[in-house]
């Protein structure tokens, strides 16, 4: 499965943004997805998951309240919306599938497919 990050941009502490990703060449509801960011100098983190069909989601603590993982299955998309942002939060976020059948991680090891990241700027 090919997937592909978009959405990010330049927003105000305290503001909001939703990344999408899109995903292709596979039946994206066999997949969980998940988001992670790496900001420079940093390793890259793991920000949220989702279940096949959305039934669980899973969130990093400190985005927990904050973010939202959803997917539309329809669409072939999974999507991060981010509110109250902070500084930082900015990062280049990822977009990441792994088979459903080995259900949620929230290590980056874990996942086999991989989209082009998006960055998130928030000024303060």
């Amino acid at each position: 499965v090919q997937l592909q990050a978009s959405g990010g941009g330049l927003v105000q502490a305290g503001g909001s943004l939703r990344l999408s990703c899109a995903a292709s060449g596979g039946t994206f509801s066999r997949y969980v997805m998940g988001w992670f960011r790496q900001a420079p100098g940093l390793e890259r983190e793991f920000v949220a998951a989702i279940t096949r069909y959305g039934a669980f989601t899973y969130y990093a603590d400190s985005v927990k309240g904050r973010f939202t993982i959803s997917r539309d299955d329809a669409k072939n998309l999974v999507y991060l919306s981010m509110n109250s942002l902070k500084p930082e939060d900015a990062a280049v976020y990822s977009c990441a599938a792994r088979p459903y059948y080995r259900s949620y991680s929230s290590y980056t090891a874990d996942y086999d497919y991989w989209g082009q990241g998006t960055q998130v700027t928030v000024s303060s």
